[in-house]
């Protein structure tokens, strides 16, 4: 993405990176919505009256009423009051207005900055735009999951929202870092490498909305082993190798532990060449990735002793939020040389 005028330039940095920390902000408050079971509080998807929250108290018992309509409400929360649904609403309606604002935010300048540079040159950037629209369709694929004969959604459904936005987030960082005049060098990794640990990250990610999905933090809430063993005592290695694996928690947590194992490990290696190679150029990046990545690994550890209290799960996941962005600018690194 090459652009002549310099102001022009300017301008779309900066909006690609405020664009950058709505979506963090929006995979944080996404994370609580989830954390507070607010995600089934707003059982219909609509685009333009949803906009403004209820503004009477008529507005608010025919909502209430229609989340009584849902197995969460009858099974789990049927002695909610009306006071105590109205919290778990405006989490889910911060979350939903925040995602058309984005919207929003994402066209109009795109737009505005197409006239002055061309459609070309801006091409990659709606293919982003079509990414956050088919983001929202996603969360209304993943919300209606919970809407009937269960209590809540599916940790797939889940999984697919969260890694679309971490690869939204990942692509607008990357365009900015595009548009920066940041100094490369010839010197670098095999790219393989950084492409790798993104990789993994990823799968982490990835792993991390199925236990969340699963609630699977809030068992064996023990550490470095499962209650007494390294392997959870209610199921069995075999099971491992099966599809279902990916829906038992005691695994998934189990996978979701040694995988940050696996991840520390490349990461040492990684940290071990560049310093042997004396690499010079790539030791601020590296040792920052250690720090979130010990930071991230010391989290989870933590959320796992505490039963998955919410501050310390929402914390461990904004903190993925800078390992990604952190794995993404060594991986740009190492792709741009001169």
């Amino acid at each position: 993405m090459y652009i002549e005028n310099k102001q022009v330039k300017k301008y779309i940095s900066f909006w690609l990176l405020t664009m950058f920390l709505i979506i963090s902000m929006m995979i944080a408050i996404g994370g609580l919505t989830r954390l507070t079971d607010s995600g089934l509080s707003i059982t219909q998807w609509n685009l333009f009256s949803g906009f403004l929250p209820p503004l009477n108290d008529a507005s608010w018992h025919s909502y209430f009423n229609l989340y009584k309509e849902i197995p969460e409400y009858q099974i789990q929360n049927y002695s909610m009051t009306l006071d105590e649904f109205k919290v778990i609403f405006w989490w889910e309606w911060i979350h939903r207005f925040l995602g058309r604002l984005i919207g929003i935010f994402f066209l109009i300048p795109l737009l505005l900055f197409s006239f002055k540079v061309g459609f070309k040159k801006l091409a990659n950037l709606y293919l982003i735009f079509i990414l956050i629209c088919i983001q929202g369709f996603i969360g209304w694929y993943m919300v209606s999951s919970g809407l009937v004969d269960r209590v809540d959604v599916s940790h797939f459904r889940l999984s697919i929202h969260l890694i679309i936005a971490f690869i939204i987030l990942s692509l607008i960082q990357w365009n900015y870092l595009k548009l920066r005049e940041i100094i490369l060098y010839n010197e670098k990794i095999n790219l393989l490498i950084p492409i790798i640990f993104l990789f993994l990250i990823f799968i982490q990610i990835l792993i991390g909305a199925f236990v969340s999905g699963m609630d699977a933090g809030k068992i064996y809430n023990s550490w470095p082993l499962m209650n007494s063993s390294y392997f959870p005592d209610d199921n069995e290695i075999i099971n491992l190798f099966n599809l279902t694996a990916f829906s038992e928690p005691s695994l998934l947590q189990f996978m979701h532990r040694n995988l940050a194992y696996i991840i520390l490990i490349f990461y040492i290696l990684i940290l071990i060449n560049i310093y042997k190679k004396k690499l010079t150029n790539f030791f601020y990046i590296i040792n920052l990735l250690g720090v979130l990545l010990f930071l991230q690994i010391i989290l989870g550890i933590f959320t796992l002793l505490y039963d998955a209290q919410i501050i310390l799960s929402s914390v461990h996941q904004i903190n993925s939020i800078f390992l990604v962005s952190a794995s993404i600018y060594f991986l740009y690194l190492n792709y741009n040389t001169n």
